[in-house]
């Protein structure tokens, strides 16, 4: 190729949307993630100083993973000087790369399914199948990760290495439960596709207002789940994503800055999207046994159906939430009840709420807490009050349009 940079650019736009994908391959061929994720950047190094000489494969995917196994191999045959365990593994591996048709190959969905179910393992705890799935699967940094869970990267990151030892230790099988066990495996993988598509719809951090990439994924995930167990709860968390992403057109400005739901412009909204989602919400509350996704995707079904700002339901969503707080308890869900109640009886209400949520300490590093407080506060009038509050969400978030956003609202204030 003629252009090296073009040829760079290329690798690695090849890099962010298959890599976890050559990774869950690997995986199954290998059988180990340390040496698996060796293979994967040992075959983009391979791929980085060849294809800019030899041109691209035909099959860059394909290349990756055959590369990545043999490169993991290699290192085996290395190690297996220093090691008498080796040996027989690495005559085992060879073995299988040698006997291993096209026919015979899994498909790549198959070996992310595997990997989302292995990673979320119930031998594992809640926290390491969370991490060990947005690690592993999406690709997610262990700073993302913490952020997500509101705590430590170390915290996160020894979560994940214990995660791999007792994988590896207790032989943790890298397969697809069978239809009669998916049901209890299923909850922890519905948390994890959830939590990507929050990662992406609002990002803990860097500078874009959302994460394009990983609101895919998650959709993807969640349809390839809805096909595979169609219960109430993955119809649920599907309506749920693909009604929230029905109105991204709309929340951020043509400059990329934030945009409230009661500021948007609802003639963006991706109607056809929406209606998918509402759909789906229709076969979950159908069955009966609708559960926390299924009542967060009504409450996000409510907006989409209002025409206007002023038009919202906020009754219901109250009711809804009273709902979501008897399924899935926790102070973020009593912190956006707070809000609306602060829509249905005004501002003075909401902030009691607010307040009292605060005053626990459990939220006091959430910005999204804070934010709500000072909005209720401007809305109240007390703009100084109103600062303190903003000036404190400002303090604990690190994702660039959420504190532009802080930032032009203290500046308001300021006038």
């Amino acid at each position: 190729m003629s252009d090296p940079e073009g040829m760079d650019a290329l690798i690695e736009a090849i890099y962010r949307g298959e890599s976890r994908l050559v990774l869950a391959t690997l995986i199954r061929l290998l059988g180990d993630f340390e040496l698996a994720e060796e293979g994967v950047q040992e075959a983009f190094a391979a791929a980085a100083a060849q294809w800019p000489r030899d041109g691209m494969p035909v099959n860059p995917r394909a290349w990756l993973i055959s590369t990545g196994r043999f490169k993991a191999i290699d290192r085996l045959r290395r190690r297996a000087r220093f090691d008498g365990a080796l040996p027989d593994l690495v005559v085992q591996l060879e073995n299988d790369a040698s006997q291993e048709t096209d026919s015979e190959t899994p498909s790549v969905e198959d070996d992310r399914l595997r990997l989302i179910f292995t990673c979320c393992h119930p031998a594992l705890s809640s926290d390491a199948r969370v991490a060990m799935t947005l690690r592993e699967v999406c690709g997610l940094t262990t700073e993302e990760i913490a952020r997500a869970f509101l705590t430590s990267t170390p915290t996160v990151a020894q979560r994940i290495v214990r995660a791999k030892a007792k994988i590896r230790h207790e032989r943790i099988p890298y397969e697809v439960p069978a239809k009669d066990e998916l049901s209890p495996r299923l909850e922890a993988v519905l948390r994890v596709v959830y939590l990507v598509f929050t990662e992406g719809y609002s990002p803990s951090t860097g500078e874009a207002p959302t994460r394009p990439e990983l609101i895919g994924e998650a959709v993807h995930l969640g349809r390839v789940l809805a096909e595979l167990l169609p219960d109430a709860e993955t119809l649920g968390l599907l309506s749920l994503m693909l009604i929230h992403d029905s109105r991204r057109p709309a929340r951020t400005t043509a400059s990329g800055e934030l945009v409230l739901l009661s500021d948007q412009d609802r003639g963006l909204w991706d109607r056809d999207k929406a209606a998918e989602g509402t759909r789906l919400l229709e076969r979950a509350w159908a069955s009966g046994e609708v559960g926390p996704y299924g009542i967060q995707a009504a409450i996000a079904g409510v907006h989409a159906e209002a025409r206007t700002a002023e038009e919202t339901d906020w009754a219901r969503i109250v009711v809804l939430y009273d709902l979501l707080l008897e399924a899935d308890p926790s102070q973020v869900v009593e912190l956006n009840r707070a809000v609306a109640v602060a829509m249905l009886d005004g501002p003075s209400d909401g902030l009691t709420l607010v307040e009292e949520i605060l005053a626990r300490g459990d939220l006091r590093d959430y910005h999204l807490a804070h934010a709500a407080r000072g909005d209720l506060l401007r809305r109240l009038g007390r703009d100084s009050d109103a600062r303190d509050s903003y000036a404190r969400a400002l303090e604990v978030t690190h994702q660039g349009a959420q504190r532009r956003f802080l930032l032009s609202r203290l500046a308001e204030l300021s006038k």
